[in-house]
Protein backbone atom coordinates (compact mmCIF):
# COMPACT_ATOMS: atom_id res chain seq x y z
CA UNK A 1 0.00 0.00 0.00
CA UNK A 2 2.77 2.23 0.97
CA UNK A 3 4.54 1.71 -2.01
CA UNK A 4 1.75 1.98 -4.46
CA UNK A 5 1.08 5.43 -2.84
CA UNK A 6 4.89 6.72 -3.47
CA UNK A 7 4.25 5.61 -6.91
CA UNK A 8 1.50 7.88 -7.23
CA UNK A 9 3.13 10.41 -5.50
CA UNK A 10 6.03 10.12 -8.10
CA UNK A 11 4.41 10.32 -11.13
CA UNK A 12 2.29 13.20 -9.74
CA UNK A 13 5.33 15.24 -8.90
CA UNK A 14 6.89 14.04 -12.54
CA UNK A 15 3.06 15.19 -14.27
CA UNK A 16 3.34 18.79 -11.95
CA UNK A 17 7.27 18.97 -13.09
CA UNK A 18 6.41 19.17 -16.78
CA UNK A 19 3.37 20.50 -16.39
CA UNK A 20 5.49 23.46 -14.87
CA UNK A 21 8.19 22.89 -17.88
CA UNK A 22 5.68 23.53 -20.53
CA UNK A 23 4.00 26.65 -18.86
CA UNK A 24 4.86 29.53 -21.12
CA UNK A 25 7.13 32.50 -19.98
CA UNK A 26 5.73 35.47 -18.84
CA UNK A 27 5.29 38.04 -21.43
CA UNK A 28 4.59 41.33 -19.19
CA UNK A 29 6.70 43.38 -18.70
CA UNK A 30 6.27 46.69 -16.66
CA UNK A 31 6.86 48.41 -13.57
CA UNK A 32 4.60 48.02 -10.40
CA UNK A 33 5.93 49.84 -7.92
CA UNK A 34 9.35 51.71 -7.29
CA UNK A 35 10.71 52.43 -4.26
CA UNK A 36 13.64 54.66 -2.34
CA UNK A 37 15.42 53.69 0.94
CA UNK A 38 17.08 56.39 2.30
CA UNK A 39 17.64 56.59 6.34
CA UNK A 40 16.37 60.05 7.07
CA UNK A 41 13.57 60.61 4.30
CA UNK A 42 12.01 63.43 5.60
CA UNK A 43 15.25 65.49 4.32
CA UNK A 44 14.91 64.42 0.75
CA UNK A 45 10.66 63.66 0.82
CA UNK A 46 7.72 65.67 2.66
CA UNK A 47 6.56 62.27 4.06
CA UNK A 48 8.22 59.04 4.39
CA UNK A 49 5.39 58.05 2.06
CA UNK A 50 6.85 59.98 -0.65
CA UNK A 51 9.29 57.43 -0.77
CA UNK A 52 7.24 54.66 -2.75
CA UNK A 53 5.25 55.13 -6.12
CA UNK A 54 2.18 52.98 -6.97
CA UNK A 55 2.75 52.31 -11.08
CA UNK A 56 -0.40 52.16 -12.79
CA UNK A 57 -0.72 49.92 -15.89
CA UNK A 58 -0.75 52.34 -18.18
CA UNK A 59 2.26 54.88 -16.97
CA UNK A 60 5.50 55.51 -18.94
CA UNK A 61 6.80 58.11 -16.15
CA UNK A 62 7.53 57.62 -12.34
CA UNK A 63 8.13 60.99 -10.48
CA UNK A 64 9.02 61.42 -7.06
CA UNK A 65 8.04 64.78 -5.71
CA UNK A 66 10.66 66.04 -3.37
CA UNK A 67 11.66 68.98 -1.35
CA UNK A 68 13.68 72.05 -3.07
CA UNK A 69 17.61 71.98 -2.44
CA UNK A 70 17.20 67.98 -1.85
CA UNK A 71 20.55 65.69 -2.89
CA UNK A 72 19.37 63.71 -5.14
CA UNK A 73 22.82 63.13 -6.93
CA UNK A 74 22.90 59.21 -5.81
CA UNK A 75 19.35 58.01 -5.58
CA UNK A 76 18.57 54.15 -5.58
CA UNK A 77 15.21 53.34 -6.98
CA UNK A 78 14.11 49.95 -6.36
CA UNK A 79 11.79 48.19 -8.96
CA UNK A 80 8.67 45.62 -8.24
CA UNK A 81 8.21 44.19 -11.47
CA UNK A 82 6.22 41.73 -13.07
CA UNK A 83 6.85 38.15 -12.78
CA UNK A 84 10.17 37.25 -14.27
CA UNK A 85 11.27 40.48 -15.79
CA UNK A 86 14.46 42.48 -15.67
CA UNK A 87 14.96 45.93 -15.42
CA UNK A 88 18.11 48.28 -16.61
CA UNK A 89 19.42 49.82 -15.43
CA UNK A 90 19.80 47.25 -12.45
CA UNK A 91 17.38 47.61 -10.00
CA UNK A 92 18.65 49.49 -6.37
CA UNK A 93 21.53 51.07 -8.42
CA UNK A 94 22.84 54.85 -7.81
CA UNK A 95 21.77 56.91 -10.02
CA UNK A 96 22.24 61.05 -10.60
CA UNK A 97 18.91 62.80 -10.53
CA UNK A 98 20.17 66.08 -10.28
CA UNK A 99 19.43 69.19 -11.95
CA UNK A 100 16.01 67.67 -13.10
CA UNK A 101 17.77 64.79 -15.01
CA UNK A 102 15.41 61.79 -15.93
CA UNK A 103 17.02 58.22 -16.07
CA UNK A 104 15.35 56.00 -18.28
CA UNK A 105 14.96 52.51 -17.19
CA UNK A 106 13.90 49.88 -20.06
CA UNK A 107 12.30 46.79 -18.89
CA UNK A 108 12.70 43.24 -20.51
CA UNK A 109 9.61 40.45 -20.36
CA UNK A 110 11.08 36.90 -18.99
CA UNK A 111 10.15 35.66 -22.01
CA UNK A 112 12.58 38.54 -23.85
CA UNK A 113 10.11 39.30 -25.89
CA UNK A 114 8.74 42.35 -25.15
CA UNK A 115 10.35 45.42 -23.71
CA UNK A 116 8.97 48.72 -22.18
CA UNK A 117 10.40 52.29 -21.34
CA UNK A 118 9.75 54.66 -18.21
CA UNK A 119 10.81 57.45 -17.65
CA UNK A 120 12.23 57.78 -13.68
CA UNK A 121 12.75 61.54 -12.34
CA UNK A 122 12.68 63.41 -8.98
CA UNK A 123 11.28 66.78 -9.29
CA UNK A 124 10.84 69.36 -7.08
CA UNK A 125 7.13 69.61 -5.64
CA UNK A 126 5.41 72.86 -6.27
CA UNK A 127 2.07 74.23 -6.55
CA UNK A 128 -0.14 75.17 -9.92
CA UNK A 129 -2.92 77.46 -9.68
CA UNK A 130 -3.68 78.25 -12.46
CA UNK A 131 -5.56 75.72 -15.64
CA UNK A 132 -5.80 76.88 -19.25
CA UNK A 133 -5.88 73.49 -20.88
CA UNK A 134 -3.50 74.64 -23.68
CA UNK A 135 -1.11 71.49 -23.41
CA UNK A 136 -2.08 68.33 -24.19
CA UNK A 137 -1.18 65.30 -26.68
CA UNK A 138 -2.26 62.08 -27.86
CA UNK A 139 -1.75 58.78 -25.21
CA UNK A 140 1.03 56.54 -25.89
CA UNK A 141 -1.29 54.21 -27.85
CA UNK A 142 -2.72 57.96 -29.94
CA UNK A 143 -6.16 56.39 -29.03
CA UNK A 144 -7.06 59.28 -26.82
CA UNK A 145 -6.69 62.36 -25.89
CA UNK A 146 -4.64 63.82 -22.31
CA UNK A 147 -3.72 66.72 -20.70
CA UNK A 148 -0.93 68.34 -18.31
CA UNK A 149 0.34 71.84 -16.74
CA UNK A 150 4.09 72.50 -17.51
CA UNK A 151 6.25 72.83 -14.35
CA UNK A 152 8.89 75.18 -14.55
CA UNK A 153 11.20 73.70 -16.51
CA UNK A 154 8.60 73.21 -19.62
CA UNK A 155 8.17 69.28 -18.52
CA UNK A 156 4.76 67.47 -18.50
CA UNK A 157 3.58 66.95 -15.21
CA UNK A 158 1.09 64.62 -15.95
CA UNK A 159 -1.24 66.21 -13.30
CA UNK A 160 -4.93 65.93 -14.71
CA UNK A 161 -6.98 63.04 -15.85
CA UNK A 162 -10.07 61.56 -17.44
CA UNK A 163 -11.76 58.26 -17.69
CA UNK A 164 -10.66 58.40 -21.73
CA UNK A 165 -8.70 55.09 -21.08
CA UNK A 166 -11.51 53.34 -19.47
CA UNK A 167 -13.96 54.29 -22.53
CA UNK A 168 -10.94 52.99 -24.88
CA UNK A 169 -11.68 49.52 -23.76
CA UNK A 170 -15.44 50.12 -24.00
CA UNK A 171 -15.73 50.84 -27.33
CA UNK A 172 -12.43 49.90 -28.82
CA UNK A 173 -12.78 51.37 -32.62
CA UNK A 174 -13.34 54.97 -31.37
CA UNK A 175 -11.49 57.64 -32.71
CA UNK A 176 -9.47 60.26 -30.73
CA UNK A 177 -12.35 62.92 -31.33
CA UNK A 178 -15.02 60.15 -30.47
CA UNK A 179 -14.10 60.02 -26.87
CA UNK A 180 -15.90 61.88 -24.00
CA UNK A 181 -12.99 64.61 -23.22
CA UNK A 182 -11.04 66.07 -25.97
CA UNK A 183 -9.69 69.89 -27.01
CA UNK A 184 -12.33 72.22 -28.47
CA UNK A 185 -12.30 76.26 -28.60
CA UNK A 186 -12.58 77.86 -25.25
CA UNK A 187 -13.09 80.83 -23.92
CA UNK A 188 -9.22 82.10 -24.83
CA UNK A 189 -7.06 79.26 -26.68
CA UNK A 190 -8.16 75.71 -26.31
CA UNK A 191 -10.54 74.53 -23.34
CA UNK A 192 -12.11 71.14 -22.78
CA UNK A 193 -15.04 69.55 -23.92
CA UNK A 194 -17.07 67.19 -21.85
CA UNK A 195 -19.99 64.90 -23.44
CA UNK A 196 -21.87 62.11 -22.30
CA UNK A 197 -22.03 58.63 -24.12
CA UNK A 198 -23.07 55.86 -25.05
CA UNK A 199 -21.00 52.76 -24.42
CA UNK A 200 -20.57 49.22 -26.26
CA UNK A 201 -19.10 45.93 -25.45
CA UNK A 202 -17.62 45.72 -21.73
CA UNK A 203 -19.67 48.93 -20.83
CA UNK A 204 -22.83 48.07 -21.59
CA UNK A 205 -22.22 43.99 -20.24
CA UNK A 206 -21.40 45.65 -16.85
CA UNK A 207 -24.31 48.08 -16.63
CA UNK A 208 -22.18 50.97 -17.59
CA UNK A 209 -23.85 51.79 -21.10
CA UNK A 210 -22.73 55.37 -20.63
CA UNK A 211 -19.73 57.59 -19.69
CA UNK A 212 -20.05 60.79 -18.51
CA UNK A 213 -17.06 63.09 -20.16
CA UNK A 214 -14.52 63.95 -16.96
CA UNK A 215 -11.84 65.72 -16.35
CA UNK A 216 -10.05 66.21 -12.88
CA UNK A 217 -6.63 66.74 -10.82
CA UNK A 218 -4.97 62.89 -10.10
CA UNK A 219 -5.02 59.81 -12.00
CA UNK A 220 -7.10 57.49 -13.56
CA UNK A 221 -6.63 54.07 -12.84
CA UNK A 222 -8.06 51.57 -15.76
CA UNK A 223 -7.40 48.36 -13.76
CA UNK A 224 -10.70 48.48 -11.58
CA UNK A 225 -12.29 50.16 -14.25
CA UNK A 226 -11.76 46.36 -16.33
CA UNK A 227 -11.92 44.08 -13.66
CA UNK A 228 -14.84 45.56 -11.18
CA UNK A 229 -17.95 46.30 -12.41
CA UNK A 230 -19.63 49.69 -11.50
CA UNK A 231 -17.74 49.35 -8.04
CA UNK A 232 -14.23 48.86 -9.64
CA UNK A 233 -14.98 51.90 -11.65
CA UNK A 234 -15.66 54.09 -8.51
CA UNK A 235 -12.31 53.19 -7.50
CA UNK A 236 -10.33 54.04 -10.89
CA UNK A 237 -11.16 57.86 -9.86
CA UNK A 238 -8.35 58.85 -8.18
CA UNK A 239 -8.84 62.42 -7.40
CA UNK A 240 -6.13 64.99 -6.04
CA UNK A 241 -2.56 65.99 -5.87
CA UNK A 242 -0.77 67.41 -2.78
CA UNK A 243 -1.31 71.41 -2.65
CA UNK A 244 0.81 73.23 0.02
CA UNK A 245 -1.37 76.56 -0.13
CA UNK A 246 -4.67 77.49 1.48
CA UNK A 247 -7.58 77.87 -1.14
CA UNK A 248 -9.89 80.30 -0.30
CA UNK A 249 -11.95 80.72 -4.26
CA UNK A 250 -12.48 78.95 -7.27
CA UNK A 251 -13.03 80.63 -10.71
CA UNK A 252 -13.04 79.56 -14.25
CA UNK A 253 -15.65 79.69 -16.95
CA UNK A 254 -18.06 77.29 -18.36
CA UNK A 255 -20.76 76.49 -21.03
CA UNK A 256 -23.48 73.36 -20.75
CA UNK A 257 -26.06 71.69 -22.98
CA UNK A 258 -28.20 69.20 -20.38
CA UNK A 259 -29.38 66.29 -22.85
CA UNK A 260 -32.27 66.10 -20.76
CA UNK A 261 -33.86 62.92 -19.28
CA UNK A 262 -31.38 60.75 -17.67
CA UNK A 263 -30.43 57.27 -18.32
CA UNK A 264 -29.14 54.42 -15.68
CA UNK A 265 -26.57 51.99 -16.41
CA UNK A 266 -28.25 50.03 -18.46
CA UNK A 267 -29.20 53.28 -20.27
CA UNK A 268 -33.14 52.63 -19.07
CA UNK A 269 -34.57 56.20 -18.80
CA UNK A 270 -34.77 57.49 -15.00
CA UNK A 271 -38.68 59.12 -14.82
CA UNK A 272 -38.32 62.94 -13.94
CA UNK A 273 -35.00 63.55 -14.21
CA UNK A 274 -32.99 66.42 -15.82
CA UNK A 275 -29.01 65.84 -16.05
CA UNK A 276 -27.05 68.77 -15.34
CA UNK A 277 -23.23 69.58 -14.90
CA UNK A 278 -21.10 69.59 -12.10
CA UNK A 279 -17.78 71.69 -10.97
CA UNK A 280 -15.98 71.64 -8.01
CA UNK A 281 -12.93 71.72 -5.83
CA UNK A 282 -11.94 69.81 -2.93
CA UNK A 283 -9.14 70.19 -0.48
CA UNK A 284 -8.39 67.39 2.03
CA UNK A 285 -6.31 65.10 4.41
CA UNK A 286 -4.50 63.06 2.42
CA UNK A 287 -2.78 60.92 5.34
CA UNK A 288 -5.66 58.94 7.16
CA UNK A 289 -5.85 58.52 10.82
CA UNK A 290 -3.00 55.75 10.98
CA UNK A 291 -0.55 57.67 8.33
CA UNK A 292 -1.10 55.96 5.88
CA UNK A 293 -1.11 57.95 2.45
CA UNK A 294 -4.39 57.90 0.36
CA UNK A 295 -6.42 59.57 -2.57
CA UNK A 296 -9.82 60.18 -2.91
CA UNK A 297 -11.96 58.33 -5.23
CA UNK A 298 -15.44 58.44 -7.04
CA UNK A 299 -17.39 57.07 -4.19
CA UNK A 300 -15.98 59.52 -1.78
CA UNK A 301 -14.78 62.46 -3.49
CA UNK A 302 -17.76 64.50 -1.51
CA UNK A 303 -17.96 62.70 1.51
CA UNK A 304 -14.62 61.54 2.79
CA UNK A 305 -14.19 62.58 6.83
CA UNK A 306 -10.56 64.18 5.30
CA UNK A 307 -12.29 67.26 3.41
CA UNK A 308 -11.93 70.08 5.09
CA UNK A 309 -12.83 72.51 2.88
CA UNK A 310 -14.92 72.29 -0.46
CA UNK A 311 -15.95 74.89 -3.47
CA UNK A 312 -19.14 73.80 -5.34
CA UNK A 313 -20.45 75.73 -8.30
CA UNK A 314 -23.76 75.64 -8.36
CA UNK A 315 -26.68 74.40 -10.64
CA UNK A 316 -24.45 73.64 -14.09
CA UNK A 317 -27.52 73.99 -16.47
CA UNK A 318 -27.97 75.28 -19.84
CA UNK A 319 -25.36 78.06 -20.89
CA UNK A 320 -25.21 78.58 -24.37
CA UNK A 321 -22.44 81.59 -24.13
CA UNK A 322 -19.18 81.23 -22.27
CA UNK A 323 -20.51 82.09 -18.05
CA UNK A 324 -17.94 82.77 -15.43
CA UNK A 325 -18.02 81.46 -12.11
CA UNK A 326 -16.20 82.56 -8.27
CA UNK A 327 -17.32 80.14 -5.66
CA UNK A 328 -15.44 80.65 -2.05
CA UNK A 329 -14.09 76.98 0.00
CA UNK A 330 -16.20 76.45 2.40
CA UNK A 331 -14.08 75.03 5.38
CA UNK A 332 -14.91 72.72 8.27
CA UNK A 333 -12.08 72.93 10.16
CA UNK A 334 -8.92 75.19 10.07
CA UNK A 335 -6.08 74.92 8.34
CA UNK A 336 -3.13 72.86 10.32
CA UNK A 337 -0.34 75.14 8.84
CA UNK A 338 2.49 72.62 10.11
CA UNK A 339 0.46 69.84 7.58
CA UNK A 340 0.46 72.52 4.75
CA UNK A 341 3.88 73.43 5.08
CA UNK A 342 4.48 69.45 4.35
CA UNK A 343 1.71 68.89 1.71
CA UNK A 344 -0.38 66.72 4.16
CA UNK A 345 -3.49 68.12 2.26
CA UNK A 346 -4.45 67.17 -1.38
CA UNK A 347 -6.03 69.42 -3.79
CA UNK A 348 -8.87 67.86 -6.22
CA UNK A 349 -10.50 69.96 -9.18
CA UNK A 350 -13.38 67.80 -10.93
CA UNK A 351 -15.41 68.87 -13.79
CA UNK A 352 -18.03 66.13 -15.38
CA UNK A 353 -20.88 66.35 -18.10
CA UNK A 354 -23.11 64.83 -15.87
CA UNK A 355 -23.66 65.13 -11.77
CA UNK A 356 -24.29 61.59 -11.34
CA UNK A 357 -21.97 60.43 -14.10
CA UNK A 358 -19.62 58.49 -11.75
CA UNK A 359 -23.02 56.05 -10.61
CA UNK A 360 -23.21 55.91 -15.05
CA UNK A 361 -26.58 57.89 -15.00
CA UNK A 362 -26.36 61.01 -17.27
CA UNK A 363 -27.93 62.02 -20.54
CA UNK A 364 -26.15 61.02 -23.44
CA UNK A 365 -25.56 63.98 -25.74
CA UNK A 366 -24.91 66.28 -22.35
CA UNK A 367 -21.87 68.88 -23.05
CA UNK A 368 -19.88 70.65 -20.60
CA UNK A 369 -17.43 73.50 -21.75
CA UNK A 370 -14.38 74.27 -19.31
CA UNK A 371 -11.47 76.48 -19.38
CA UNK A 372 -9.23 78.96 -17.71
CA UNK A 373 -9.79 77.32 -14.13
CA UNK A 374 -7.73 78.63 -11.04
CA UNK A 375 -7.69 78.33 -7.20
CA UNK A 376 -6.97 81.73 -5.21
CA UNK A 377 -4.95 80.89 -2.66
CA UNK A 378 -4.50 83.14 0.86
CA UNK A 379 -0.86 83.68 -0.22
CA UNK A 380 -1.60 85.46 -3.46
CA UNK A 381 -3.19 88.89 -3.57
CA UNK A 382 -4.49 88.58 -7.18
CA UNK A 383 -7.95 88.80 -7.58
CA UNK A 384 -10.28 86.90 -10.01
Amino acid sequence: MKISYLLFGAALCGFLTSCFKDEPLNAECDIEQAYVHIDNPTEVFFAESDTLVNVLSDADNITFEIKEGADVSAMAPVFRLTEGATVSPESGSAQDFSDGRTVVYTVTSQDGSWQRAYNVSFRVAYNVNEYNFEHYRLSSNNRHYEWSDLSSTGDWMGNWATGNPGFAISKPNAGPDEFPSIPAKGHSGYGVKLETMRTEGLGELFSMGIAAGNLFLGEFNVTPAITGGQAGAMQATMFGRPFGQEPLQFTGWYKYKSGGQCVDGDVTPIPGSHDKGDIYAVLYRNHDDDGNAFVLHGDDVKTSKYIVAMAQVPDITDAAEWTQFTVNFDYSEPIDRELLANRGYSLAVVATSSIEGASFKGAIGSTLHVDELKIICAEQTEQP
